[in-house]
């Protein structure tokens, strides 16, 4: 018997048509009842600023392990948020009633720094200590910037100079966040999550300002550098 011939390039392109053709149709119809993704949807675009800052939620972060970012924030939390992360200390309305607190300063012109305080009684690592800091520098940060200070402005603009300073008890520590409340300064005392090293609860570090130096000379003049 002769051999039978082979699709013409027209049928097999006819044939590649309908299966594409089909399979659109089926992707489609799947698509619309949530099985798959719409490729190409348009999202809502979330309000952000300091205008929404309390309305904003913590954001997910599921493809990275959590053990390896402790507990750092995301830029969009809210208040509430932040303290449940530890980036605001729970106890910071103690100290607020206990002690008086003056309207946040005015931009003098002078220079101006953020002071990092760290205990060192906890044993913290270095990597744990270098967490813990960036956390109390974007709980000031945050603060600051709520505040809408023009400290802030100078401080970027001057090259944000951090000082990290060492204080040898938790003690210690609430008395220095006391002080800088009492004299106007932003002061933020971080509550570690207990994920890696130390205990939960535990208060690793105070942020104080961004500052004019001599405001915070008063309040930490006394300190030893880490």
């Amino acid at each position: 018997m002769p051999d039978a011939a082979g699709p013409t390039p027209v049928a097999i392109l006819v044939g590649t048509a309908i299966v594409a053709g089909l399979s659109g149709y089926m992707i489609g119809i799947a698509s619309s009842l949530g099985f798959l993704p719409i490729p190409f949807q348009t999202r809502p675009e979330v309000a952000r600023g300091i205008d929404n800052y309390d309305d904003e939620e913590e954001s997910e972060e599921e493809d990275i392990e959590e053990s390896l970012l402790d507990h750092a924030p995301n830029w969009a939390n809210g208040i509430e948020a932040d303290k449940r992360d530890g980036l605001k200390n729970s106890a910071e309305k103690e100290v607020r009633n206990r002690e008086p607190v003056k309207e946040p300063l005015g931009d003098s012109g002078e220079e101006c720094k953020l002071i990092l305080v760290v205990r060192t009684d906890l044993g913290m690592t270095k990597g744990k200590i270098g967490a813990q800091c960036g956390h109390a520098t974007l709980a000031c940060y945050k603060a600051m910037l709520k505040s809408k200070s023009p400290i802030l402005r100078r401080w970027e603009k001057s090259g944000q100079a951090k000082i990290a300073l060492q204080v040898k008890s938790e003690s210690e520590m609430e008395l220095l966040q006391a002080t800088a409340m009492s004299l106007g300064l932003v002061a933020e005392v971080i509550t570690d999550a207990g994920r890696t090293q130390i205990a939960s609860g535990s208060r690793t570090v105070l942020g104080i300002g961004p500052g004019p130096k001599s405001i915070l000379d008063q309040v930490t003049g006394h300190l030893k550098l880490l």
